[in-house]
C-alpha cells in the first residue's frame, strides 16, 4: 500500500523473515507496517537454510553411490538433472514467498507492506526510499545479514556468485571454485561435488570449519579432501577473464596458486545489515561484527541502556546467525511486545548448530579449548568415540565418523558435544537436551536403555569413555 507524507503505526517491523512471525492476533485491531526491500520471507526461506538443505539431500543420494560400492552394492550415479532439482526446489519456495507477500500486502487490512529500503531517522521514525515517513510506537529491527565480498580486482565479473545466486544457475558448472572454509562454503562444495562438478575449495587458513572444535575441524578437512579438491593457506588476490573462463590468483607461502573455473562461489562470511539502516547516526550500540547490541529482553541498547519501544532479533542482532536462534528470539519479542509489564528473557544456553556438508557436522556448547580456558585442564574430561567402534558403524564400514564430548569432571555435566558423520544433526539432539536439563552424564549413560545396535550407541559409548568418577547410587 502506498503512503505519502507521514504514516502512523502501532508496530513497524524491518524484515520479513523471522520478523514476519511477530504479527499475531494481538495486533488485529492495531496498525502494523512490515518493511522489506528484498524477497519476502527473508534469508532462510529464499537463499539460506531451506533451499540449501533441499539441495543437500539429493546431493547425499548422489554421493551414496560411492559408499554403496564399498559395501558390495553396485549403485551408479549417472549424472544429476540440475535444472529439475533447481526447479523442484524453487517451484515450492517461490510460491511460499509469494503467498506470504500476498497475505501481508493484500489480505490483512491492518497490515501495510513496504517493499523498499528504509532508514532510521529517530528512535521511532523511519524514512522510506520513496519519501514516506513512518512513525511507530514500537519498532522491531529484523533486517538480517548479507554475504560479504572481498574487495579484490575482478570480484564483479560475470560468473562470480554468492550463496544468494549460486542455487539458481542455469546449468551445473563443470569446474567450480569455492572461496571460503566455513559452513556455507563447505555445504555448497559438497553439493556440487556430489552432483558431478569438479570442485576446488580454497581457504585462507590451514583448515576447514575452523570455528569447530579442533579435532572436528581437522577430521572434516581430511574427509573433505577425499571428496573434492581442497587448497589451504591461500588468499584470494585477483580474478580475471581468461579464454572464456575465470582465472583466480591466490597468494600462498612458496608461490602463487592459480585456478581456472567456469563458476566461482565466494562464501567468506556474512555482515549484519545494520550499516544500511542508519543506526550509527542514532548512537545505537553495536557489537564488533556490526550487529546491534540487545539486552536479555531483546531491547536495542544505547550507551548500555535499553531504548524504549525498540527491539531487534536475528542476524542483525546476534552473533549466531542461526534460524532457530532467530525464531526463539522472535517468540521472546512477541511476548515482550504484548506483555511489557511481564517480559521474559532470551535463553542463549546450549545453542546448537549443524553443517549439512559431506560428512555432516553438528555441535553444541564449548570446544575443548574453550572449556579448558573456562574451567582449567584438571576439571575437564574429554572423549572421542569413532562411529566404527559400534555395531552399526561396522555395518556402514565407517572410518570417518566421530563423537567428541567435553565434560566437567566435578559436576559430571556436559560442557560441549561435537559430532562429525552420518546424521550428526540427529545424533546430537539428546546431548543438547542433556545440557538444557542439566543431566548428570553418568545417569544419562547408564540410567536408560540405548537401542542396540543403533548408531546412537556411539553417543552412549562416548559418555562411558569420559571416565567420570562413580558415586554411590549410580545406575549399574
Amino acid at each position: 500500500m502506498a503512503h505519502y507524507g507521514t504514516a502512523h503505526y502501532d508496530l513497524a517491523i524491518i524484515g520479513s523473515g523471522s520478523g514476519n512471525s511477530l504479527i499475531t492476533p494481538f495486533w488485529d485491531d492495531k496498525k502494523v507496517a512490515i518493511i522489506d526491500a528484498g524477497i519476502f520471507g527473508g534469508t532462510c526461506l529464499n537463499v539460506g537454510c531451506i533451499p540449501t538443505k533441499m539441495f543437500a539431500y539429493p546431493a547425499q543420494l548422489a554421493a551414496s553411490a560411492v559408499q554403496a560400492r564399498e559395501l558390495g552394492v553396485n549403485l551408479v550415479h549417472e549424472g544429476s538433472d540440475w535444472a529439475a532439482i533447481r526447479d523442484r526446489i524453487f517451484g515450492r519456495i517461490d510460491a511460499i514467498s509469494e503467498g506470504g507477500r500476498h497475505y501481508r500486502a493484500d489480505e490483512l487490512e491492518n497490515v501495510d507492506l513496504y517493499q523498499q529500503h528504509v532508514t532510521l531517522t529517530a528512535d521511532h521514525r523511519l524514512l522510506t526510499d520513496s519519501g514516506t515517513t513512518i512513525d511507530a510506537k514500537k519498532i522491531v529491527i529484523a533486517a538480517g545479514s548479507r554475504a560479504v565480498l572481498p574487495q579484490v580486482p575482478g570480484i564483479e565479473l560475470p560468473g562470480i556468485h554468492t550463496s544468494d545466486t549460486i542455487m539458481r544457475l542455469e546449468a551445473l558448472p563443470e569446474r567450480l571454485v569455492v572461496v571460503g572454509g566455513g559452513y556455507v562454503a563447505s555445504e555448497f562444495a559438497a553439493v556440487f561435488a556430489s552432483f558431478g562438478s569438479t570442485v576446488t575449495q580454497v581457504n585462507r587458513s590451514g583448515a576447514l570449519l575452523r570455528e569447530q572444535d579442533a579435532d572436528i575441524s581437522a577430521a572434516f578437512t581430511e574427509a573433505a579432501a577425499k571428496r573434492w579438491n581442497v587448497e589451504l593457506d591461500a588468499n584470494l588476490v585477483r580474478i580475471e577473464e581468461h579464454d572464456g573462463h575465470l582465472r583466480l590468483h591466490f597468494a600462498r607461502a612458496g608461490g602463487e596458486l592459480v585456478l581456472d573455473a567456469d563458476t566461482v562461489l565466494v562464501a567468506v562470511g556474512r555482515r549484519p545489515n545494520t550499516d544500511t539502516l542508519g543506526v550509527a547516526a542514532l548512537g545505537l550500540d553495536l557489537r564488533s561484527n556490526g550487529a546491534l547490541c540487545v539486552d536479555q529482553y531483546q531491547r536495542v541498547m544505547r550507551g548500555g541502556e535499553p531504548v524504549e519501544g525498540m527491539f531487534a532479533l536475528g542476524d542483525v542482532a546476534n552473533v549466531d546467525q542461526l534460524k532457530h536462534v532467530a525464531n526463539r528470539e522472535a517468540r521472546v519479542v512477541v511476548h515482550n511486545l504484548e506483555n511489557p509489564g511481564a517480559m521474559r528473557v532470551m535463553d542463549r544456553g546450549a545453542v546448537p548448530a549443524a553443517v549439512f556438508s559431506n560428512p555432516q557436522v553438528a555441535s553444541v556448547g564449548l570446544t575443548e579449548a574453550q572449556a579448558i580456558a573456562a574451567h582449567g585442564a584438571n576439571d575437564v574430561a574429554t572423549a572421542i568415540q569413532h562411529f566404527g567402534s559400534t555395531a552399526y558403524g561396522w555395518a556402514m564400514e565407517d572410518t570417518e565418523g566421530i563423537v567428541k564430548l567435553v565434560a566437567h569432571k566435578g559436576t559430571r555435566r556436559l560442557l560441549g558435544a561435537h559430532i562429525m558423520g552420518h546424521e550428526a544433526a540427529l545424533l546430537i539432539q539428546p546431548l543438547i537436551q542433556a545440557m538444557v536439563t542439566d543431566l548428570d552424564l553418568v545417569e544419562m549413560a547408564r540410567g536408560q536403555f540405548w537401542i542396540h545396535p543403533a548408531l546412537s550407541e556411539v553417543v552412549e559409548n562416548a559418555l562411558l569413555s569420559l571416565g567420570l568418577e562413580s558415586r554411590p547410587g549410580d545406575p549399574l
